[in-house]
């Protein structure tokens, strides 16, 4: 273990190239025209403190007192050392430490040792902070997240009965939030752009003084929200885990305009109230959401935290069209489809090349998943996650139907590679009263084997039955490819999920933990059960099964491959085999 320790903190780190920081005299150059920007004056005296609405470990204190410090999935040993003073083991635990989001576990100890630990890390910072030369520390979102964190918890950073330290605090926040204005817009867009504008709004609002911070920055977060946050709620990065992290400081933002008697701006309102209720249509029965474009493990408890907010309890939406999103549900069976490219390739970093993959539950059992997004710990499987593979959809020669940048749409690529297409991706979801349809389609295949995919699904109007159809055809004046590619569709099942292939119909069997026995049946030339993944799960990977339909395209006309699912029964596990089906067509 002691081994391992020391590696990790002697790795060397991989910074990122899609933001470059400034230079120690870049950022010298910085502060001195944020000094003529910046319209706050020298912050004099704290009014307020936001409310932290992510949960915290207490424990967290006694690690640090051991000399551990653990950020990111990632641990290091800090022996005497400062954590500022370490070479970072990952760039994820670089951005956590300069980010200081772990002020409130120290502040949930709720000890005089914990409060001394958050002074001394911080007069650390504050006597490095000059000197440090890592890209993450500066980068704007970084910034931005390290003044929040500071205004959040300042009650364990201040030391009131201390004025040379008192000034230092506030002396050391003004000099970040001028660094802030004259670089928040150069902040990497999506998520990143919003938490930097927010620290200025913030700042604003809890430093005496400050109104005409506030005056100058609600304007640009104001567009920056109606811009990112879609008119069905969606987040512009298409990952729903985005909105769960976006209303974390968005609440608490809005709690600190009716705490200085202001009226809240109404982008910021509308954009609480629409990302809500696009949670609600990504949400499971159990609290989880849907596993799609960099979502993967829930935190539950800040799904919970955030749903507390929630003033209007609608009914989630059916269509979520500006996203790009389906959802088919009746009674029990709920089906969430994605129907849209990869968002703009400055916000595609975390996006998967999973258009037309879907997720099922059954009442509150996940049945059909997709893999999901590794957390930071495991940056190994990225590359899988974000691969059309991972996802419940189909597959041509086992390439992805979108185009990692720079690496065509092969199996290998860059785990932080931007993401392109696939091309002409469209989709609706149809209820006609009765039975609920999804038609979705794209030319991701187009350009290595002249070929369109469009899948239908149709849930029945018992939510007892989903007939499906994958359809691959030649597209008008493409040439083919000589072989014709191999299809696979791929039926991601949840760990939980037990299934076997049945002998007499070469159909396969789903076993769900509540006693339902649902049935998959298909045209497809071969079954098979292999081994899948599966990262939706905050305790980390679990090993899971695929359900993979194979078969040679046809060299003219189209190929269709048909499938239901369907419930059969409740029951015991039965035995059954697990051995490839091959069928004749």
């Amino acid at each position: 273990m002691g081994a391992e320790q020391l590696s990790v903190q002697r790795r060397a780190v991989s910074l990122p190239t899609s933001y470059s920081s400034p230079s120690p005299l870049r950022r010298l150059m910085l502060a001195s025209m944020a000094r003529l920007r910046y319209p706050g004056s020298e912050a004099a005296q704290l009014l307020l403190a936001p409310q932290e609405l992510r949960t915290a470990d207490p424990s967290f204190a006694t690690e640090i007192y051991n000399g551990h410090f653990g950020l990111a999935g990632t641990h290091a040993m800090l022996g005497s050392q400062s954590p500022f003073d370490i070479r970072p083991p990952s760039n994820a635990w670089a951005k956590a430490l300069y980010g200081f989001d772990w002020l409130r576990h120290l502040r949930a100890a709720e000890s005089e040792l914990a409060h001394e630990q958050a002074k001394a890390l911080f007069g650390d910072w504050v006597r490095l902070s000059r000197s440090a030369t890592t890209n993450v520390a500066w980068r704007p979102d970084v910034v931005g997240r390290r003044v929040i964190s500071w205004l959040a918890n300042s009650v364990v950073v201040l030391d009131t009965q201390d004025a040379r330290s008192y000034q230092t605090f506030l002396r050391t926040l003004t000099a970040e939030l001028r660094y802030l204005s004259a670089s928040y817009s150069n902040a990497p867009d999506g998520v990143p752009r919003l938490v930097a504008i927010m620290a200025l709004v913030y700042a604003g609002l809890c430093i005496a003084d400050q109104q005409a911070v506030v005056k100058r920055y609600v304007r640009p977060l104001s567009r920056e929200l109606d811009r990112q946050i879609l008119p069905d709620g969606g987040h512009i990065s298409r990952n729903p885990m985005a909105l769960v992290e976006l209303l974390l400081d968005l609440l608490p933002l809005r709690q600190c305009f009716v705490a200085r008697d202001r009226a809240a701006p109404e982008a910021l309102t509308r954009a609480i109230d629409r990302a809500i209720t696009c949670l609600r249509f990504f949400r499971n029965r159990v609290g989880e959401l849907a596993r799609f474009n960099g979502t993967g493990a829930t935190p539950t408890d800040a799904l919970a935290s955030v749903f507390a907010y929630d003033d209007l309890e609608g009914t989630p939406l059916i269509n979520a069209p500006h996203s790009a999103y389906g959802r088919l549900e009746r009674e029990q069976t709920r089906i969430v489809c994605d129907l849209g490219a990869a968002p703009a390739l400055s916000l595609s970093s975390d996006a998967c090349a999973g258009c037309l993959s879907f997720e099922m539950d059954s009442g509150s059992i996940p049945v059909i998943v997709n893999c999901g997004s590794p957390s930071a710990d495991h940056p190994e499987w990225r590359e899988f996650a974000r691969s059309t593979a991972a996802h419940s959809t189909l597959t041509l020669d086992d390439l992805s139907s979108a185009e990692f940048i720079g690496y065509g749409n092969a199996v290998s690529l860059e785990a932080e590679a931007e993401l392109s297409g696939p091309a002409n991706a469209k989709g609706e979801v149809i209820d006609t009263g009765d039975a609920v349809e999804m038609h979705g389609a794209h030319d991701g295949y187009r350009q290595h084997f002249g070929l369109r995919h469009s899948r239908s699904m149709v849930l029945a109007p018992t939510g007892l039955l989903v007939s499906g159809k994958d359809v691959l055809s030649p597209v008008k004046g493409d040439i083919g490819t000589d072989p014709a590619p191999v299809y696979a569709i791929r039926f991601h099942l949840h760990p939980d999920i037990r299934a076997g292939l049945e002998d007499a119909e070469g159909s396969v069997k789903l076993f769900l933990p509540n006693g339902e026995i649902w049935r998959l049946s298909s045209n497809a030339q071969m079954l098979d059960i292999a081994e899948s993944i599966y990262f939706g799960d905050e305790r980390g990977p679990r090993q899971s099964r695929q359900i993979v339909l194979t078969g040679e395209t046809r060299s003219q006309g189209d190929t269709r491959i048909v499938w239901t699912l369907e419930r059969i029964g409740e029951g015991p596990e039965e035995a059954v085999s697990t051995d490839r089906k091959p069928r004749t067509r």
